[in-house]
């Protein structure tokens, strides 16, 4: 088993994509990148902890590889928006590659000068590409939100469309139930 760290805005919305794909056997939503040790959500939201609103996914590279789970990733956020996805604004809602190994960078930083070259933003991608440090779980409450919540407004508006747009666009990546 391998680990993947990626922030890519709110949470919610990453942890219940990446749970739909073969060869992922878990994603916990969290937090990273910060300096305030074990963050509190309503910290985090501030703005003022350094840490950006992530996921860490434990998946099998064998059934899925860590270029497919960044070419998911960066087709279900935009990675153009510095310190924002949608309405959600602040440090915390940033765009992250956070590797755990040399490869891992190596994969996100030549996907991204692919991404680059073939002009599939309209504006320049402002993802970082950071050492992974530390991760921390995000509150119980956080975990498996969408599924629990799908009638929720934010929900329903935001979330819902990245759901429709990975089972469009990765239909051959998702687990049969």
């Amino acid at each position: 088993m391998a680990l993947a760290t990626f922030a890519g805005g709110c949470f919610w919305c990453t942890e219940t994509l990446f749970a739909r794909l073969n060869g992922v056997s878990e994603v916990i939503a969290g937090y990273t990148g910060g300096h305030i040790k074990n963050p509190a959500y309503r910290e985090v939201c501030t703005g003022r902890t350094g840490h950006a609103e992530c996921v860490q996914i434990t998946f099998d590279p064998s059934q899925i590889t860590f270029q497919t789970l960044l070419e998911i990733f960066f087709d279900t956020h935009d990675p153009t928006t510095l310190n924002r996805q949608g309405n959600d604004v602040g440090t915390q809602y940033r765009s992250g590659v956070f590797y755990h190994s040399t490869e891992q960078k190596e994969i996100a930083e030549a996907y991204m000068v692919t991404l680059e070259k073939q002009n599939t933003f309209t504006s320049p991608i402002v993802t970082e590409v950071t050492a992974f440090e530390v991760f921390y779980a995000a509150e119980i409450e956080h975990k498996d939100y969408y599924n629990l919540n799908k009638n929720q407004p934010y929900c329903n508006a935001v979330i819902s469309p990245k759901v429709k747009k990975l089972l469009k666009n990765h239909s051959s990546k998702i687990k049969t139930q």
